[in-house]
């Protein structure tokens, strides 16, 4: 595959969801959704969120994209194998995300903005298909799965603690800031409702910001 490859922007500047897979996808970085191992992934990654990983099977798997469960081993080792791939390239595309946005901020506080902003838009569903799987199924791989998935998770919280270090943020090292602002980012999901009426999900941006980098 084509390396470092240049894809445009939109009028506004800011990539598109579809340039920025374009784009990772030209650099190896993820697999192409429309070739028949990322039309897998994609069916995948959705009937785990909607009906669970034990509960779905390779014939559903199969069934979804027209093809016989056999083919599927054409691909993949095994259905574990199949979520642990789902998991990395979920993790892959929410960092690209992520440290796309925060690149295009003004300053140190609006960086950490825009991480808090990506993470909020993933966990409720709005940018990056499968997060939830994350979570949910992180007790359904084995251990070597575990590390697999590690490896990409590591890389995503590491843009988190440089940018907190980078705004100053009060309550002691970097670490201990991004954990209770994962729980409290995690937590809105049993709460805050971004197509309701009220608080926008920028707005609850903003809020969160105020909390952890006051001005």
């Amino acid at each position: 595959m084509q390396k470092n490859a240049q894809v445009p922007l939109d009028s506004s500047g800011e990539q598109s969801p579809r340039q920025l897979i374009a784009s990772l996808v030209a650099d190896g970085i993820l697999t192409d959704p429309d070739s028949p191992r990322g039309r897998l992934l994609n069916a995948a990654a959705r009937l785990f969120e909607q009906k669970g990983f034990t509960r779905t099977t390779v014939r559903d798997i199969a069934a979804e994209v027209g093809i016989l469960s056999g083919s599927i081993f054409h691909h993949f080792a095994s259905k574990e194998d199949i979520l642990c791939t789902v998991m990395q390239e979920v993790t892959v595309y929410a960092r690209a995300r992520m440290a796309h946005a925060s690149a295009q901020a003004e300053s140190p506080r609006e960086k950490l903005r825009a991480c808090i902003q990506c993470e909020l838009e993933a966990i409720h569903g709005l940018a990056v298909p499968g997060f939830s799987i994350l979570v949910a199924e992180w007790r359904s791989l084995s251990a070597d799965s575990q590390k697999r998935v590690l490896r990409e998770r590591d890389a995503y919280e590491q843009i988190w603690l440089d940018t907190i270090a980078e705004a100053g943020c009060p309550g002691g090292e970097p670490a201990l800031v991004r954990r209770l602002l994962l729980g409290a980012l995690a937590h809105t999901y049993s709460w805050f409702k971004p197509r309701g009426r009220g608080l926008s999900l920028p707005e609850l941006a903003d809020r969160v910001l105020l909390i952890f980098a006051p001005l």
